[in-house]
């Protein structure tokens, strides 16, 4: 008799969800350690070459690269440990047993979907709590040659904008309200498309209640003249406002879902393209998503007969639809970013067509 039931017993759900879990997060354990030391031996020595870095600095890196390194491959250690749980339990025949007494594919995938989907809703959370804080101050970092960077949280790296007569160049913009502030400024002043001159600004910041900007530090190179003159102080940048900086560089792996969401109405009253951050702010949603795909592709190695030597032929099918899931995620949100395809079907695109594949082939060999 078929049992008709969602899920199996409970006993073959806990034991299925405990396969998933472990081999899942083994898995991502491995990686994540491995590929650690990888990143870690290519940026030491960049890290210490720094004036000022110490061995200290190598652990602040680590804990910062880590939530990043997760994020990214904790639904690929997903397949991997699904891979490895099917084909143990198809070399057992503990599949053949459970189909034996009634069970069909989806029942024995079940248990381990509905881990999968508690395992993506916990990594959407680690997104936006954990992972955005640390890329944003990593790639600040980075941006900075590893040199000391200010400590707020909202701190923007390598911000270009163009101004009336040129363009600026902000190494660093952070802070918020009056308290806003640029670093490292570089002001190209052009005309007719030739350099005229360019200023070199230690910090600027707007001048509350006034259209213009004041200077501390200041360096000019006046190519006309070929002179450089040395200020104090000085004010500039007229017209331009603090949300063109903020707007300048929107970037959905280092900024909160919520956030996200105001940047773009904020783009949005501007005037200025959206695609690129609404693109972002689906594939937050679908990214995590994409743990649920992972039993699914990889079920195609649990049937079938182990005997039949095709058990190793399966693995691979399963891992080369995982693969594949991959490579489309990332074209298609590179097509969104671009503004080739609309950003909801570059983030839901690739996720409706493997899920189609995966029931597509679970059915014609096993349903």
């Amino acid at each position: 008799m078929i049992n008709l039931d969602f899920l199996p017993s409970r006993q073959i759900t806990l034991y299925l969800a405990k396969l998933f879990i472990t081999r899942t997060f083994a898995v991502l354990i491995a990686l994540v350690m491995v590929l650690m030391m990888l990143d870690l031996l290519g940026e030491s020595g960049k890290i210490l070459a720094v004036e000022g870095n110490s061995d200290a600095d190598l652990w602040r890196y680590v804990r910062l690269r880590l939530p990043l390194l997760i994020s990214q491959f904790l639904p690929f250690a997903a397949l991997l440990g699904t891979l490895i749980a099917f084909t143990a339990l198809n070399q057992n025949s503990e599949v053949i047993s459970m189909k034996a007494a009634g069970l069909s594919a989806h029942q024995i995938l079940a248990p381990l979907i509905l881990t999968a989907a508690i395992v993506a809703v916990g990594l959407f959370v680690f997104n936006e709590t954990v992972k955005v804080n640390s890329a944003r101050v990593v790639t600040a970092w980075q941006d900075n040659d590893y040199k000391p960077v200010p400590p707020e949280s909202g701190i923007m790296s390598n911000v270009w904008i163009r101004s009336q007569g040129g363009q600026v160049h902000a190494r660093f913009a952070a802070g918020t309200g009056d308290d806003f502030r640029l670093q490292d400024v570089s002001i190209y002043r052009l005309e007719d498309r030739v350099l005229k001159s360019v200023a070199r600004v230690d910090t600027v910041r707007p001048i509350t209640g006034e259209d213009r900007w004041s200077f501390e530090g200041i360096e000019t190179y006046d190519a006309e003249m070929n002179m450089v003159r040395e200020g104090a102080t000085g004010t500039g940048l007229a017209g331009v406002t603090p949300s063109q900086f903020k707007l300048a560089t929107v970037n959905p792996d280092s900024t909160d879902i919520i956030t996200l969401t105001e940047d773009i109405e904020a783009l949005e009253a501007a005037g200025r393209p959206t695609e690129a951050a609404r693109a972002g702010w689906w594939h937050k949603v679908t990214a995590p998503l994409s743990t649920l795909l992972m039993p699914l592709l990889a079920s195609v190695a649990a049937f079938g007969l182990a005997r039949s030597g095709q058990v190793l032929l399966r693995a691979t099918i399963g891992m080369a639809l995982g693969f594949a899931y991959f490579v489309a995620d990332n074209f298609s949100l590179a097509m969104g970013t671009a503004g080739v395809y609309p950003p909801w079907l570059a983030a839901w695109g690739p996720v409706l067509l493997f899920f189609l594949i995966g029931e597509s082939v679970l059915v014609r060999t096993e349903e």
